[in-house]
């Protein structure tokens, strides 16, 4: 057509092709260089129950707080703790006291964040009144226990102002983990004049929210499956926020958001088992390990559970790999300890503990029909029926059918059947006793290996346990050698040991992954450390 335009009209044409190559000029410019101006399209399987950090209780909340709210800490793209708020911290020579200078920071309706909206934010969520699903995340800090029972006001919680950008956090006892613990939403800043003026109604909704990290929420109205996190201009760091923009819609199945993202319509999806071996050679694919793990409990008031030996066999006798390269197929690995790989690292070498603890129950037929023999002749029996309990979930199902028939295989006279149930049911089930032996996965709370090693989903550690060298190890842990690293490592390895190689208390399944789709154009996302939430602080296209 253009040139049709040219031939019959000579003069005009030259006008016009000169406007376009003007135009188009200006187009590649604004191109160029406004890549932040491109809006990132994200999928999600989760709505927001709640922005309010004193009451949420499900994860699209935690990632609608952790990316519109900023505390005194924050993870890095590498999942590892960094300053955030927090300008720098001083520390008592006991371990107990960490004072810290905050960065002079805004909320997003133009107020100073201050050190007393920290002090408002904690003492509300330790109030019984408040009734926060989340009040046990101040344990670790002094009087938190008697504070969130009752047994002591809020005003003696571990944490004071001592002036408008100064803070002050005393612990019960010294931990090396804080400022993992302090990354987590029910630790972020509440403004407290703010939240004082609306009431009940704060955090019911993006009108009824002010926030202080890189972005704030908008067109969230309290039950939507759609919303965006915008820029917010009053953050301290905004010139480090390369996005102005991200849109986050609900998608239904993976089927869904796979389908979104091959048309160009999603720039991130999460994906399920059944879609990695699609996927994964694909452009886009991503997939890394969890810190989650999967693993089986034993009711020790059982005959056959109640045997060590027993025990010991059934945690030898699966091939791990097989399950988790032929069944599972989701990018999932063996775990041969309780504590997972790239999880927790010494502060003072740098050792990732699970290399550092070892391979305490590899698969291994041989010494697995050896303990089974001997559990066999202790118990006086030549054969044995128990029964394998687990939730009603279909990832449940393939792990425990792979069980059943790996035991059945290897270790002769066993006889193994399935009883799967809602999880609510399962639950209620362990905690009354009624089962053998139980499958279920679990995910930490904070990055240090005792909160596998003291819990780690383990059905009655606490009261059933009572291996005299666990118990000293990790009172070690907690209190003797709470400020020494080494030491303290030394003393969980010893732990782990006890509970998973000697005593097979638990038993490590597999080590679970995050499976998901990415725009190779997006830079900077990263995803938490202890599941799938997204931080969005440093994305941009590149």
């Amino acid at each position: 057509m253009m040139g049709e335009i040219m031939r019959k009209r000579n003069l005009l044409g030259v006008v016009v092709v000169a406007g376009l190559a003007v135009i188009l000029a200006a187009c590649s410019s604004q191109q160029s260089s406004s890549s932040k101006d491109q809006v990132m399209k994200v999928g999600t399987s989760a709505n927001i129950g709640s922005a309010n950090s004193l009451k949420y209780s499900d994860t699209g909340s935690v990632e609608a707080i952790q990316n519109v709210f900023e505390g005194l800490y924050r993870f890095n793209q590498k999942g590892q703790p960094v300053k955030a708020l927090a300008k720098s911290v001083s520390v008592n020579k006991d371990k107990t006291v960490y004072t810290y200078t905050l960065q002079h920071g805004k909320w997003s309706n133009g107020q100073d964040v201050k050190a007393s909206d920290f002090v408002y934010a904690w003492q509300q969520l330790g109030n019984p009144k408040t009734a926060s699903p989340n009040s046990q995340r101040l344990d670790p800090f002094k009087n938190g226990y008697a504070v969130r029972n009752g047994k002591k006001p809020v005003s003696d919680l571990g944490i004071k102002a001592l002036g408008k950008y100064k803070l002050q956090i005393t612990l019960a006892s010294p931990i090396t983990y804080l400022p993992e613990i302090l990354t987590g939403a029910p630790f972020m800043p509440i403004n407290e004049a703010y939240a004082k003026k609306v009431g009940n109604k704060y955090g019911i909704d993006s009108a009824h929210l002010v926030s202080n990290g890189p972005y704030v929420l908008k067109k969230w109205h309290g039950t939507n499956d759609t919303w965006e996190y915008v820029k917010n201009n009053q953050y301290w760091d905004k010139k480090d926020v390369k996005q102005n923009k991200i849109d986050v819609q609900v998608v239904k199945s993976v089927a869904t958001g796979a389908n979104l993202f091959e048309t160009k319509k999603l720039d991130y999806t999460q994906l399920s088992n059944e879609y990695v071996s699609r996927y994964q050679n694909k452009s886009g694919f991503h997939v890394s390990k969890s810190p989650s793990i999967g693993y089986m409990g034993f009711n020790t008031k059982r005959k056959v559970t109640g045997n060590r030996h027993a025990r010991l066999a059934l945690a030898l006798a699966f091939d791990k790999k097989a399950l988790t390269k032929q069944v599972m197929k989701d990018g999932s690995t063996p775990l041969n300890g309780i504590v997972p790989a790239n999880f927790a690292y010494n502060t003072k070498t740098g050792t990732d503990f699970r290399k550092y603890s070892g391979s305490l129950v590899p698969y291994n037929v041989k010494k697995a029909q050896a303990e089974w023999k001997t559990a066999k002749k202790q118990l006086g029996i030549k054969k044995a029926n128990i029964q394998l309990l687990a939730a009603d979930t279909p990832e449940a199902k393939q792990v425990v059918e792979y069980l059943q028939a790996e035991y059945q295989k290897n270790l002769p006279g066993l006889n193994v059947t399935i009883h799967q149930v809602p999880l609510k049911q399962r639950l209620q089930m362990t905690s009354v006793y009624n089962f053998d032996f139980v499958y279920g996965t679990w995910a930490p709370d904070y990055a240090d290996p005792i909160n596998f090693i003291g819990d780690g989903g383990a059905y009655h550690l606490n009261t059933d346990y009572k291996n005299k060298t666990y118990l000293k190890d990790m009172a070690n842990a907690r209190g003797k050698y709470a400020t020494e690293p080494v030491k303290r490592f030394a003393a969980l390895k010893d732990a782990e040991k006890q509970l998973v190689q000697r005593d097979a208390f638990t038993a490590p399944v597999f080590q679970g992954s995050n499976a998901y789709l990415l725009n190779s154009k997006i830079k900077g996302l990263a995803v938490s450390p202890y599941g799938t939430t997204l931080f969005y602080r440093d994305v941009q296209f590149k």
